[in-house]
C-alpha cells in the first residue's frame, strides 16, 4: 500500500472530493433530519468548491515557480487528512437519515440535532482550514505576496505550527524580502523553545533554508538562512539531518563564494555544527573547509612584514617571514618543513586566494576595503570554527598544521586580545592535544626547529609568564602540558615558568600547573628524570606541597607529581619533607584512586631507601 508521503497532491484530494460526491448523494436520499442534512449539502458544496481550488491553485504555483520556488506539501497533506477524517463522519450520520425500514426507526432515535451540530463545527473546521490555504498559497504574484499569519482550526491549540507553516510556504514560494523575513522569524522561534526547532525540522524547515543559503540572492538572505540554521543545529540529530541534505557541501561553497557579512554566519554555522556532531567535523573537513578558514583567518595578518631579511632569523617577527615562504597545503606537507628557496609572496594573500577560489579579484579587492569591525568579527567566527572542528580531532587538527594554521594562529595570539585571541588559543590547545595522543601529528608538526612549532611556544609561555586572565593561562599551560614529550631536556626554560604558577593564588591555574608539570614527569616521557631534577631545582616542591592542601583535583594531580619527583629523583635534599605528605596521603581516602593505589606505596619505598640511608650517614658522620 503506498505510503501517505508517497502520494501525489491529486491524489490526497481524490478521497476527500469522493466522499464529498458521496455525501451530495446520500443528502438527496434522507426522509428525516432534511433541514440539517439540507444544510449539510450546503456546507458540502462550499467545501468541494475550495478543495478543487486548492488543487488548481497548487497545480498553477508549481507551473509558475521555477528553479527559485517549490510547492511546499506538508499543512496541504495534513489538513487534507483532517478534512477526510471531518468527511467519513458526515457521511456516516447523513446515511442514518435515509429510509430503511427497522434499522430507520432506530437510527431515527438515536439521532439527534446535536449530532449535526458537531458535524456542523466539524465542516465549519475543514472550511476555515482550506480558506487559510487558499490565502497562505495564493502565490499568483509572487514577488509581492505577505506571509500570512492567521489561525487555520487544526493548529487552534498549537498556533507554532501555523506559523512555522507560513514561514515554511513562504521559504518555498514567495519572493525574496518574503523569503528573508521568513528566515529571520523561524531563527527567532527556533531560539525561543526547543519544541519550536522540533517543529521547524519535522514540517521540512531544513530544505528550503539551505537552498536560499545556496542560491545566494541576497547577502541579507544568505545571512537569514546560516542564522536560522544555525539556531536549529543544536543537537547532533538536528545537525546530522542538515548534513543529510548535503548542507557541509552547500556550506562550504557560500564560504568560499560570498561577502564578508556572510561569511560571519556562515563560519557561525560550522562552528555550532562541529561543535555538536563529530560526524559533522569529519564531513566538513571531507568539503575541504580547514583551507578557507584558515586564509580568512590570516587576511591582512601579515600586511606589514618586511619583504626581506637579512642574516639569522632568531626573532618572532623572522620567524614568521620563513614561514610564509614554506611550501605547504591542506592535505601535504609539514608546516615546519626545509624549505629549497625563497619566494617573495605574501603568505596570507597566497592563503586567501587559494581558499577563496570562487572569488575574483573584485572580491578581494571587497575584503580589503570592508570595515575593521567586519573583518574582527569574521576572524573570531573563523576562529571558533576551526577551535570546534580541531576538537578531539586528530584528522582535523593536522589538516590546519598543514595550511601554516599554526603560525597564523600564534601570530594572533601575540597580536589580538579578546574573544579572537581565546578562540585562536582554544585551537592552539586542541591541536596539542590532538598531537598529544597522536606521535605522527606531534613530530610533523611539533619538531624542536620548526618556525610555527617555535611561534606558538613562544607564545604559550608568554601567557603563562604575562597573562592576568585564569582562562588564557589554564589553556596555554594545557598546551605546554600536551607537548610536554616534544621539549628536549635543554629545554629548561619551559619548566620554570609553569612551576612558578604551582604558587599561583587561582587555584585551577595552580592545579593545571601541577597536571603539565606531570606530563614532564611521567615514567611514559623519556626525559622523565631530567625533567624531574629541573622541577626540583626551580623550588618546585613547596608550592607543590601546599596545593596538597587545596581541592580534591588538586591533591590528586599534586600527589601525582610528587610521587614522579620521588621515583624519579628520590635522592634530592629537596624531597625531605614529601614523604610526610605521602605517608599522610596513604592513610586517607585518596589512596583509593586508580592512579595513586599503587603509586604512593612505591614513591614512599623509594624516598625510605634514599632517606634512612642519608640519615644513618649522617648520624655516623656526626659521632
Amino acid at each position: 500500500m503506498m505510503g501517505e508521503e508517497e502520494k501525489t497532491i491529486e491524489e490526497e484530494f481524490s478521497y476527500p472530493i469522493l466522499l464529498a460526491e458521496r455525501i451530495r448523494k446520500s443528502v438527496e436520499e434522507t426522509e428525516s433530519f432534511n433541514v440539517e442534512c439540507a444544510e449539510v449539502g450546503k456546507h458540502i458544496d462550499r467545501l468541494s468548491q475550495m478543495l478543487r481550488s486548492v488543487i488548481r491553485l497548487s497545480t498553477n504555483t508549481t507551473n509558475i515557480n521555477q528553479s527559485s520556488y517549490s510547492f511546499y506539501e506538508r499543512p496541504i497533506r495534513r489538513i487534507i487528512s483532517e478534512i477526510s477524517r471531518n468527511l467519513e463522519r458526515t457521511l456516516t450520520l447523513v446515511r442514518k437519515c435515509k429510509r430503511n425500514g427497522l434499522f430507520h426507526f432506530v437510527t431515527f432515535t438515536i439521532t439527534s440535532a446535536a449530532d449535526f451540530r458537531k458535524v456542523f463545527n466539524l465542516l465549519d473546521s475543514s472550511i476555515g482550514d482550506l480558506r487559510w490555504l487558499l490565502s497562505v498559497y495564493d502565490f499568483n504574484s509572487i514577488d509581492s505576496t505577505g506571509i500570512v499569519l492567521s489561525l487555520p482550526p487544526i493548529a487552534s491549540n498549537d498556533p507554532i505550527l501555523s506559523w512555522v507553516w507560513s514561514y515554511i510556504a513562504a521559504l518555498h514560494m514567495g519572493g525574496v524580502s518574503d523569503r528573508v523575513e521568513a528566515a529571520n522569524e523561524l531563527a527567532s522561534l527556533a531560539n525561543d523553545h526547543d519544541r519550536n526547532k522540533k517543529i521547524i525540522v519535522e514540517e521540512g524547515g531544513i530544505p528550503p533554508l539551505l537552498k536560499l543559503l545556496k542560491e545566494g540572492a541576497s547577502p541579507d538572505s544568505q545571512i537569514a538562512a546560516s542564522n536560522a540554521l544555525a539556531n536549529l543545529g543544536t543537537d547532533q540529530e538536528k545537525v546530522r539531518i542538515i548534513v543529510s541534505e548535503h548542507g557541509a557541501q552547500i556550506i562550504v561553497q557560500v564560504l568560499n563564494d560570498s561577502t564578508m557579512r556572510v561569511q560571519i554566519g556562515v563560519a557561525k554555522l560550522v562552528s555550532r555544527m562541529a561543535k555538536n556532531d563529530p560526524a559533522a567535523q569529519e564531513e566538513f573537513a571531507r568539503e575541504k573547509i580547514i583551507r578557507p578558514l584558515v586564509s580568512l583567518l590570516s587576511f591582512d595578518t601579515f600586511v606589514d612584514e618586511p619583504k626581506s631579511f637579512p642574516g639569522k632569523p632568531t626573532s618572532f617577527h623572522s620567524l614568521v617571514r620563513i614561514n610564509k615562504e614554506l611550501q605547504g597545503g591542506e592535505g601535504g606537507g609539514n608546516v615546519g618543513g626545509q624549505q629549497n628557496h625563497y619566494s617573495h609572496s605574501s603568505s596570507s594573500s597566497s592563503l586567501h586566494s587559494e581558499g577563496s577560489s570562487g572569488r575574483s579579484g573584485h572580491g578581494k579587492k571587497e575584503r580589503e576595503n570592508e570595515k575593521p569591525e567586519v573583518k574582527h568579527k569574521l576572524k573570531i567566527n573563523c576562529a571558533e570554527a576551526l577551535w570546534m572542528l580541531s576538537k578531539e580531532s586528530v584528522s582535523n587538527s593536522r589538516r590546519i598544521t598543514e595550511t601554516k594554521g599554526l603560525l597564523c594562529l600564534a601570530k594572533i595570539i601575540e597580536k589580538e586580545t579578546g574573544d579572537l585571541q581565546l578562540n585562536c588559543l582554544m585551537t592552539i590547545m586542541e591541536i596539542t592535544a590532538a598531537a598529544e595522543l597522536n606521535a605522527d601529528l606531534r613530530r610533523a608538526a611539533f619538531k624542536t626547529n620548526s618556525p610555527a612549532a617555535k611561534a606558538v611556544v613562544e607564545q604559550l609561555l608568554r601567557l603563562v609568564q604575562e597573562e592576568s586572565s585564569p582562562s588564557l593561562q589554564v589553556a596555554a599551560i594545557k598546551s605546554i602540558g600536551s607537548l610536554a614529550r616534544t621539549f628536549p631536556a635543554r629545554e629548561t626554560r619551559i619548566i620554570n615558568p609553569i612551576v612558578l604558577q604551582l604558587g599561583n593564588k587561582n587555584p585551577n591555574v595552580a592545579t593545571e600547573a601541577s597536571v603539565a608539570l606531570g606530563k614532564f614527569a611521567c615514567p611514559e616521557n623519556f626525559l622523565c628524570v631530567e625533567h624531574s631534577k629541573a622541577i626540583i631545582e626551580y623550588d618546585g616542591v613547596t608550592p607543590l606541597l601546599r596545593l596538597l592542601r587545596a581541592s580534591d583535583r588538586a591533591q590528586l594531580h599534586g600527589l601525582i607529581l610528587l610521587c614522579y619527583l620521588a621515583l624519579h629523583v628520590g635522592n634530592s635534599e629537596g624531597l625531605e619533607r614529601a614523604r610526610a605528605a605521602l605517608e599522610g596521603a596513604a592513610r586517607s581516602s585518596l589512596i583509593q584512586h586508580p592512579s595513586l593505589r599503587d603509586l604512593i606505596p612505591k614513591a614512599i619505598s623509594h624516598l625510605g631507601l634514599y632517606q634512612d640511608g642519608l640519615h644513618s650517614f649522617r648520624q655516623s658522620y656526626s659521632t
